[in-house]
C-alpha cells in the first residue's frame, strides 16, 4: 500500500433510503478512500437456506469502482440469519449457563459442524463473487473472534484428547495439575469429568488455554478459505480486540478497549494473516489519554513487527465520547504514531433503529455534514496531501513489555478475593512507561525475542515453564535489564506453585527471596497507600529502593534493584502510587542505557517516534490535554508535516488544546 488506509465500514442495507453515490461523493471530499462492507450481513446475502442474493454488494462496488474507493470485504459470520438457527439449534453456543437464545451477535459454537457448514458455504461464495473485482484490496475474516465460552460435550471430548497428546497419561495429567485433591484424580480417560463443575484452577485454565487455540484455529481455516480466492495483492486480516473494560460510574453501558484479550491469543491467532488489524475504542472529551490507543497500537504492531491497520474506531461512538474539536486529529495522528497503516471508523452513518442506534457515526442520523464530519474531512485530505511515505513509520523499540494470556486466565481463576486484576497491573505499567514517554512493545512472553530490547517488563507472569526463565535470566545476565512485579514466576505451566523459595529460579538473579503474601491494610509506599497485595521481599544482596510503610512490615522490602551479571534486575513486591512506580521504572530505563533526554517530557505531552520510508525520522508530538502548551525541539532540525513549517532545533514548538505536530527530522 502507498496510501494510508482512511475510511469507514459501510452498511448501505442499513440505510433508511437509497443514498450510495451521495455517501461516496460525500466521502471522496472529506478525503477517505476505503470502505469495508458485508462482515455483519449473512441474512441479506442468504435470506434464504442456499439462495445468495449479492445484488446490494454488485451496486455498492460498482459505485465504489466510480468514485475510486478501496473495498474490505469481510466475512459475514459472526451474525447469523435466523433461519440457520432455526434450522440448526446447535449452532448457538452452548456455556456453563446453558444455550444462548438467537439475537445477538457472536453468541455461536465456532467448532459446531452445521455452522461451519454454513460458513463455508457463504464465504466460498462471497469470496468467489467480489475477488476479482479491481476495488476489493483485502478481505476481513470474521469479526472480533474469539471462543465464546464454548463449552459442549464434543468440545470437551476434543480437550480430552489434547489433554492425552499432551500428558500420554492419567497419572501424568494428576501429577501435573494435583488432581488428588478433593478426589479429582482418575484412573482412566474415560472417567474424565465434565469441566463444568471444574474447581482445579490449572486444568481450568489448561481448557481456557485449549479453547483459545480453537479460536485461532477457527480464524486459520477462515483465511484459508479466503486464500483459495484472493490475488496476490490483496490482504487478509482481522479486527482484533481487546478485553473491555466498564467504568466503575457506568450507567450508559460505556466502556473502552482496555488490556489483553482473554478470549483469544492474539500472536497465536494473528499467524494466518497478511496483515495485523484491530478495533481500539478509547474514552473522548476530558478523559482523553491516549493510553488505550498506544497500548492497542503496540500490542497489535508486535504481532508481526510491521504496520497494522485500525479497522475500527470511534468517530462520535457513544453519546459521551462526541469529541472536543481537535481530538479527532489527535487520535488519528495518535494511531499513525504507533505504527497504523490505516485508520477506519465504525462507521459511517448512524444506524436510524437498532441495538446500536446510539453509537453514532461519521454522521448523525440526519445523515448531513456536521462537526465530525468537517473534522475528519479535515484529516483525511491532510493525511492524503502529505502521504503515506511521510507519515506511516516503522518503529524499533528497545523495551518489551510481556504478556501473558495464561497468567491472565490463572489469576482471574483463583479465590483470593482480589480485587486488582491482572490487566489491572499490566495497564498500570505500560501507563507509567506510556506518560514518561518510554515506548515499548507489548510482546506475548511466548514470541518474546530478548535480542531485541535493554529492558524487559514482566507485569505478573504468574505462570512461567523454566524455559521462559531461563531465557529472562540469561537477557539479564548479558546485560539487559528486567524489572518484573509481584506475582511473577510463582507457578509452572500447570499452574503448580513452585516448592522452592519464591521467585522461583530468580532469587539469585533478583538477590532476595520471599515466604509471605497479604493484605495491605494500612501499610504504605513513599507514602501513599497500597492496594489489594504486597509480598514481604527480603533482600539478601539486593539494593532496597523502598520499605513498606508499617509497624511490623517495615523489616521488609517493598521494591528493589540487584545487579545480577552484567545486567540489572528490579523487583516490585506490590503496586505503589503511580510516582513511585514511575521513579523506578526511570531507574531501570537509566541502567539499560536509555538517556533521560530520550523522555524530556511527560503527561500530558506524549512523543511518539520512528522512521518513515523515505529514511527520516519522524517525531510525533501530541497534547492530551485542553491547555495550550509549548515545546522545546530537542530532536533536531526539521519540518511540521502538518503545517509545512520548519523548526530549528532548541525552537519551541506551539502545540494548540488537544493539538499535535509531526516532525520530520532533516
Amino acid at each position: 500500500m502507498k496510501q494510508i488506509i482512511y475510511g469507514a465500514a459501510y452498511y448501505p442495507e442499513y440505510m433508511p433510503y437509497e443514498r450510495t453515490d451521495t455517501d461516496f461523493k460525500m466521502m471522496k471530499e472529506a478525503g477517505l478512500n476505503t470502505i469495508r462492507i458485508a462482515e455483519s450481513t449473512w441474512s441479506t446475502l442468504e435470506k434464504r437456506d442456499g439462495v445468495f442474493d449479492f445484488s446490494y454488494i454488485d451496486r455498492t462496488l460498482d459505485a465504489a469502482s466510480r468514485f475510486g474507493l478501496n473495498v474490505i470485504v469481510g466475512t459475514p459470520t459472526y451474525a447469523i440469519p435466523s433461519w440457520l438457527a432455526k434450522k440448526e439449534p446447535s449452532v448457538m453456543v452452548e456455556t456453563k449457563d446453558g444455550r444462548a437464545h438467537y439475537g445477538h451477535r457472536q453468541l455461536f459454537d465456532i467448532t459446531d459442524p452445521a455452522y461451519l457448514f454454513h460458513c463455508e458455504r457463504v464465504i466460498r461464495a462471497l469470496a468467489e463473487h467480489t475477488a476479482s473485482h479491481p476495488s476489493v484490496i483485502g478481505f476481513q475474516i470474521d469479526n472480533e473472534t474469539k471462543h465464546f465460552d464454548v463449552n459442549t460435550a464434543a468440545v470437551q471430548a476434543r480437550f480430552v484428547d489434547y489433554l492425552k497428546d499432551k500428558f500420554e497419561t492419567t497419572e501424568r495429567l494428576n501429577d501435573a495439575f494435583y488432581l488428588r485433591y478433593w478426589s479429582n484424580s482418575i484412573d482412566s480417560w474415560d472417567d474424565f469429568p465434565d469441566m463444568t463443575g471444574c474447581i482445579n484452577a490449572g486444568l481450568a485454565a489448561e481448557y481456557e488455554k485449549f479453547k483459545r487455540s480453537l479460536a485461532a484455529g477457527f480464524l486459520a481455516w477462515q483465511a484459508d478459505l479466503i486464500r483459495e480466492y484472493k490475488r496476490d495483492d490483496q490482504f487478509i486480516t482481522h479486527n482484533f480486540d481487546f478485553e473491555w473494560r466498564i467504568a466503575d460510574n457506568d450507567t450508559w453501558h460505556e466502556g473502552c478497549s482496555y488490556g489483553v484479550q482473554p478470549g483469544i491469543n492474539h500472536a497465536e491467532a494473528s499467524k494466518c494473516l497478511t496483515l495485523a488489524g484491530t478495533d481500539i475504542y478509547h474514552p473522548t472529551q476530558d478523559e482523553s489519554t491516549g493510553a488505550e490507543i498506544a497500548f492497542g497500537g503496540d500490542s497489535i504492531r508486535s504481532l508481526k513487527t510491521a504496520p497494522y491497520i485500525v479497522l475500527e474506531t470511534e468517530a462520535q461512538g457513544f453519546m459521551q465520547w462526541v469529541p472536543y474539536p481537535g481530538q479527532l486529529k489527535l487520535d488519528l495522528m495518535s494511531h499513525l504514531a504507533s505504527g497504523a497503516m490505516g485508520v477506519m471508523y465504525w462507521h459511517w452513518h448512524s444506524i436510524h433503529n437498532s441495538f446500536e442506534t446510539y453509537w453514532k457515526g461519521i454522521l448523525s442520523h440526519d445523515l448531513q455534514k456536521g462537526p465530525v464530519y468537517d473534522e475528519i474531512a479535515e484529516c483525511g485530505n491532510l493525511i492524503g496531501a502529505v502521504g503515506y511515505d511521510r507519515l506511516c513509520i516503522r518503529k524499533q523499540n528497545r523495551i518489551a513489555l510481556v504478556t501473558d494470556n495464561h497468567s491472565l486466565t490463572a489469576l482471574d481463576l483463583q479465590p483470593t478475593g482480589r480485587h486488582l486484576s491482572y490487566n489491572d497491573v499490566v495497564r498500570k505499567f505500560y501507563d507509567c512507561l506510556y506518560k514518561m514517554n518510554l515506548e515499548c512493545d507489548v510482546v506475548d512472553v511466548h514470541e518474546l525475542d530478548v535480542t531485541r530490547y535493554r529492558m524487559i517488563v514482566v507485569p505478573e507472569l504468574y505462570s512461567a515453564e523454566d524455559s521462559i526463565i531461563e531465557n529472562l535470566r540469561a537477557f539479564t545476565e548479558n546485560g539487559g535489564v528486567l524489572l518484573a512485579s509481584f506475582r511473577s514466576f510463582f507457578t509452572d505451566e500447570s499452574l503448580s506453585v513452585r516448592t522452592d523459595l519464591q521467585p522461583h529460579g530468580m532469587t539469585d538473579c533478583f538477590g532476595l527471596y520471599y515466604q509471605l503474601f497479604t493484605k495491605p491494610g494500612k501499610t504504605k509506599v513513599d507514602g501513599e497507600q497500597i492496594y489489594d497485595f504486597m509480598e514481604l521481599l527480603c533482600p539478601d544482596s539486593a539494593e532496597v529502593l523502598y520499605r513498606y510503610e508499617h509497624p511490623y512490615w517495615s523489616r521488609y522490602a517493598a521494591a528493589t534493584k540487584h545487579h545480577f551479571g552484567n545486567g540489572f534486575a528490579y523487583y516490585v513486591g506490590c503496586l505503589p502510587a503511580d510516582r513511585t512506580l514511575s521513579a523506578v521504572i526511570k531507574a531501570a530505563a537509566a541502567d539499560a542505557g536509555l538517556p533521560e533526554e530520550d523522555m524530556p517530557y511527560e503527561w500530558p505531552v506524549i512523543v511518539r517516534r520512528g522512521e518513515n520510508s523515505l529514511g527520516k525520522k519522524v517525531v510525533y508530538i501530541l497534547n492530551y490535554s485542553e491547555n495550550p502548551v509549548s515545546v522545546r525541539n530537542i530532536f533536531g532540525p526539521g519540518t511540521d508535516l502538518l503545517t509545512g513549517t520548519a523548526c530549528a532545533e532548541g525552537e519551541d514548538i506551539p502545540l494548540s488544546d488537544w493539538g499535535v505536530s509531526v516532525l520530520e527530522l532533516s
